[in-house]
Order: C-alpha cells, then sequence, then structure tokens
C-alpha cells in the first residue's frame, strides 16, 4: 500500500457540506454514515481524490472555523484549468476571497467554503503538468 494523505474537515453540518462541496466545487459524495449519537462521517471525491468530513464529540474541542472565528488550516489542489473550476465555484455563490491570478507556481484562486474553511484551486505552470 501506498501512503496517501486526506485531510478530514470539521464542519458543523456535514449534510449542507456535502450539497454544498458538490455544487460549488463538483466534489462527488463517495460515503455517508449516520453515527448512533447523531454525529455524522462522510467522504468525498475529485478527480479520484479524496477528502473526509465529519464533526467529532463536543469534549474533544473540534471545531469549524465558523465556530471558532479563525481558520487553521486550508486545502490546496492542483486542477487542469482554474478559471473553469473558478466560474463553478462562483455562479454557485462560493465566497471568493481572491479571483484567478497568475503566481510562480501556476494560476490560482481561493474560495471560503459554507463553514469557513479556505481552499485554495490552482493550475500549475505548464512545465509541471504531467
Amino acid at each position: 500500500m501506498k501512503t496517501t494523505i486526506v485531510p478530514y474537515i470539521f464542519y458543523r453540518d456535514v449534510s449542507a457540506a456535502l450539497q454544498w462541496l458538490s455544487q460549488a466545487f463538483g466534489f462527488k459524495e463517495e460515503l455517508r454514515i449516520a453515527l448512533p449519537d447523531g454525529r455524522m462521517h462522510a467522504e468525498m471525491s475529485l478527480d479520484g481524490q479524496r477528502v473526509m468530513m465529519g464533526l467529532r464529540q463536543k469534549q474533544l474541542d473540534d471545531a469549524s472555523p465558523r465556530q471558532t472565528g479563525t481558520a487553521t488550516m486550508g486545502v490546496f489542489i492542483w486542477l487542469d484549468n482554474v478559471d473553469i473550476h473558478y466560474a463553478r465555484a462562483r455562479a454557485a455563490g462560493a465566497k471568493i476571497e481572491s479571483p484567478p491570478r497568475d503566481e510562480a507556481y501556476g494560476r490560482t484562486y481561493t474560495a471560503i467554503d459554507l463553514d469557513g474553511h479556505p481552499w485554495f484551486f490552482t493550475t500549475p505552470p505548464e512545465s509541471e503538468i504531467e
């Protein structure tokens, strides 16, 4: 087995996050598990890459950026065409923190999701595309 890193993102309402990430960013729901205590675990994918989400027990102090007032991490995603992705996210009402712009590491934009997590979408320079 090869090592795989999968972000686990905390959302106040996992069902709403599943719908929002699908509509705004094009993720596909892969798994949704309702737990007996009312919590939920879910997994989504985009071009074969996975993210997980949920909200653990309150005593563990997990919270979303909307609950804490600050984001402590973001999700960075390489895409084939950041401009097409940006148009989709914007049309779906995603909060755009910065529109597409060219940087040394590629063409990039930043959007904020429904719970305040920053998402960085980038198309790498031509020389780095496989």
